[in-house]
């Protein structure tokens, strides 16, 4: 004997049985039921026309009545249902919207109401132009093959290659289960339709060095048009992975570039100098105009002071000629015998001409070299 068979009663412990046990336990014994009554034979001296027959309704009625027990029990196994903490349950009842129910342990009417569970927290990504085929710390991307997806006309008339990512999660539940039947397949289309057409508005240059904008615009636009259509999906991020010519064009677009930087470079070079010159000569023109303006000015004042002065001493002369005469003579001579280091004075009485002794200055030997 086992030790489960050893064990006394009161030591045993009975487990719970869920509804599923329960009805293959109600199943099996049926079965021995009728395997048993199949397999019977009469006792001793019995004949088999003394045998009661077994009546068909008896064996209909225990049928039913087991299938009645199973209803029940799969009726009360479906009634208790649970909602995962990142998940909410949506409820139809007859086909119709009912409630919404949280995640935790919930009950509803067995046949009569119908759940569908929905993960609202966990974020769903789409990518374009490429596709990830290792993800991981080291993780590997492949774009051969979706050149559809990433090739793109800019309004410059310009190809290029764009490759992005679309996450979002769900945020309305009946929305997303009942009003598009495939929101992923929505999603998708919506997304390579929106960034085309921003792309498309959009020149070539602008789009390589503004993927932050182009991200922000998509991601409008797009939330715009998935409200629209009652997707019931909110957009987590929008992002620009990478931004390239095609393939065949990146010889032609790198000589492009390289001539671009050095017309920058020369641009940059010129402006430097420009900036060097032309505020240093502004800077000289206008003091030269300063500075004729300055002795125009001078030159007024002196003239209209010499002119006044002028008409003073003529006024003077007017009314005494003669002191006027000599007065000027003195102060001219003051003006003029201190910058003349010889005088010489002329007398006609005398046949040549008479030195003045200037006492005023001293008189120094020359020093002749030895």
């Amino acid at each position: 004997m086992s030790n489960e068979d050893q064990q006394p009663p009161w030591g045993r412990k009975k487990r719970p049985q869920s509804p599923e046990e329960i009805v293959a336990q109600l199943i099996k014994k049926l079965q021995d039921y009728f395997s048993n009554s199949k397999k019977q034979k009469p006792s001793g001296g019995e004949p088999p026309s003394q045998r009661t027959p077994v009546s068909p309704f008896s064996v209909i009625s225990k049928v039913l009545l087991l299938a009645l027990v199973v209803v029940i029990f799969q009726g009360v196994y479906q009634s208790f249902f649970k909602v995962a903490p990142n998940e909410v349950g949506v409820i139809l009842r007859f086909g119709k919207y009912n409630r919404t129910t949280e995640p935790g342990l919930h009950l509803k009417i067995p046949y009569i109401e119908d759940l569908n569970k929905v993960n609202v927290r966990q974020i769903q990504k789409q990518e374009f132009g490429f596709r990830t085929r290792n993800p991981g710390q080291k993780t590997e991307f492949d774009s051969r093959g979706y050149d559809m997806e990433s090739l793109m006309l800019t309004a410059d008339k310009n190809v290029i290659s764009v490759a992005w990512i679309v996450q979002y999660r769900i945020d309305e539940p009946i929305d997303y289960l009942y009003k598009v039947q495939d929101v992923k397949q929505a999603v998708h289309d919506l997304s390579e339709a929106v960034t085309r057409r921003v792309v498309g508005n959009m020149d070539f240059d602008y789009v390589l060095g503004n993927r932050e904008i182009l991200a922000a615009t998509v991601k409008q636009e797009l939330q715009e048009q998935l409200r629209f259509l009652e997707a019931g999906v909110d957009l987590v991020a929008v992002q620009f992975q990478d931004i390239n010519p095609p393939d065949p064009v990146k010889p032609a677009f790198n000589e492009v570039n390289e001539a671009d930087q050095d017309m920058k470079r020369l641009v940059n070079e010129a402006e430097e100098e420009y900036n060097r010159v032309i505020p240093a000569a502004r800077g000289n023109a206008l003091k030269i105009v300063e500075e004729s303006k300055g002795y125009a000015k001078e030159r007024v004042n002196n003239a209209e002071g010499e002119t006044t002065r002028f008409l003073d001493i003529l006024k003077e002369y007017k009314v005494a000629p003669d002191v006027t005469r000599q007065r000027m003579y003195l102060e001219t001579m003051q003006t003029i015998l201190p910058q003349v280091d010889k005088v010489y004075v002329m007398d006609e009485n005398q046949q040549g001409p008479l030195p003045l002794l200037n006492l005023g200055k001293s008189t120094q030997p020359v020093q002749q070299g030895q």
